[in-house]
């Protein structure tokens, strides 16, 4: 959420990103009258208490002159003060729960480079990367290359759990962990520390990375425990250091993380989104940088560089658009989508997003770095490198030829035991 400060010293810089995203500044204005009133409510509190205080030392001082209705005067005025201050206390909670309430729905401050637009129409180019496939025969569509060769069962996966899972087989299970092993090496090499986080949230941490009332309709909860499974390992990467005072020497803290995700992936999908590229549980392999407020833009592009690096070096054709006002969610400043070229469906799709958070996600947590001048809030940034569900999409429909056969990516062969192709279950 937005620092306190910038409502009270600069509400003029949130009324205008709320101009940009075309929203109502209702809830600004909400969050200003409440903290006001909170800070009314606790210089009150400090007056009272001031009074409480002087009233103690003429206690003291009657009963040293054994003057006992003055004691009994002054403890009677005392008690009522104390009453006051117990009914300014729960109405200080009060106001304090729901300004901070407001000022998570209120989203972060858009960098000044995010294109203005309605949805994602507006996304704008940023980069072409690789050549587009031009096959000589008619693409098939994963769906029709995962039937043809065996390597999912849906409807096993269906009848076990329900739709959108399934069971990946044979070759493509083995790609998938040539993935999640080539994807995690590749970032280890460029100074990332590989961890494998909890599976599920509490959801005070959750509410930290994100805003569950946005969020959690498209979430798993366990009960009677109340935990979430997570949507990503950013989640628990980011709030792994949540309350915490990080000395800047730590910083950058540059992660890796590989996990399984789940999301209820609620609403109507076209006929592309079928088979394995959206579904309710697949692995990700993801980037995330805790860093000093000063480098958080640097660090914005080395995450872009690192996604397309990967993804150029597996031989995937891919574009990276800018995301605009009208395709951005509450949390991010500023994302970055890279999306493959799928020829079966004949259309770019996002396998990739890559956000700078600023300081919006360490406000919820307070998650803060050492200064001389007092603590402040921390710069949070995340990034796919892949999803390894999507990733098997556009290898199978980019790497298909006209026999029905998929080739390996070359980078992916030595973890393949040196096969060239993926071979069918039949």
């Amino acid at each position: 959420m937005l620092d306190i400060k910038l409502f009270r010293e600069n509400r003029n810089i949130i009324l205008a990103d709320h101009i940009k995203r075309k929203i109502s500044n209702n809830n600004i204005n909400e969050v200003i009258r409440l903290d006001e009133e909170w800070r009314k409510v606790r210089y009150d509190s400090d007056v009272l208490r001031k009074e409480r205080n002087e009233g103690a030392r003429g206690i003291a001082a009657a009963k040293k002159n054994n003057d006992l209705e003055k004691v009994n005067n002054i403890m009677e005025k005392v008690a009522i003060i104390g009453s006051k201050i117990d009914e300014l206390a729960i109405l200080a909670d009060k106001y304090l729960q729901e300004r901070d309430s407001l000022r998570m729905k209120i989203p972060n401050i858009l960098h000044e480079t995010v294109p203005v637009g309605e949805d994602d129409q507006k996304n704008t180019l940023h980069s072409l990367h690789g050549n587009k496939i031009k096959l000589d025969f008619d693409a098939k569509t994963h769906n029709e290359i995962l039937e043809e060769n065996g390597w999912v069962d849906l409807e096993r996966g269906a009848k076990v759990t329900g739709s959108r899972f399934y069971f990946l087989k044979g070759d493509l299970a083995r790609l998938e962990l040539a993935l999640q092993i080539y994807s995690s090496n590749f970032l280890m090499d460029r100074d990332y520390t590989l961890i494998q986080p909890p599976l599920m949230m509490n959801r005070e941490s959750y509410e930290g990375v994100t805003d569950l009332s946005d969020f959690e309709n498209v979430m798993y909860g366990i009960k009677p425990d109340e935990y979430y499974l997570i949507a990503t390992s950013e989640h628990p990467l980011t709030a792994m250091r949540m309350g915490e005072i990080i000395e800047p020497s730590e910083l950058p803290i540059k992660l890796v993380g590989i996990s399984q995700c789940f999301r209820r992936e609620v609403g109507a999908h076209g006929l592309s989104d079928k088979g394995i590229w959206r579904v309710h549980q697949f692995t990700k392999v993801e980037q995330v940088v805790i860093c000093h407020p000063d480098d958080s833009w640097k660090h914005h592009e080395d995450l872009l560089k690192n996604a397309i690096d990967l993804w150029t070096n597996l031989g995937i054709h891919f574009r990276v658009v800018n995301i605009c006002t009208g395709d951005m969610g509450t949390v991010a400043s500023k994302k970055y989508d890279l999306e493959a070229w799928l020829p079966g469906a004949n259309e770019y799709k996002e396998v990739v997003s890559c956000s700078n958070c600023t300081d919006y996600q360490a406000n919820r947590l307070k998650m803060r770095y050492r200064t001389p001048e007092g603590n402040s809030a921390v710069h949070t940034l995340n990034s796919t490198a892949v999803a390894t569900s999507r990733t098997l999409v556009a290898i199978m429909e980019q790497y298909q030829n006209e026999k029905g056969q998929v080739a390996i990516p070359d980078v992916l062969q030595s973890l393949m035991n040196g096969q060239k192709y993926l071979e069918p279950l039949k």
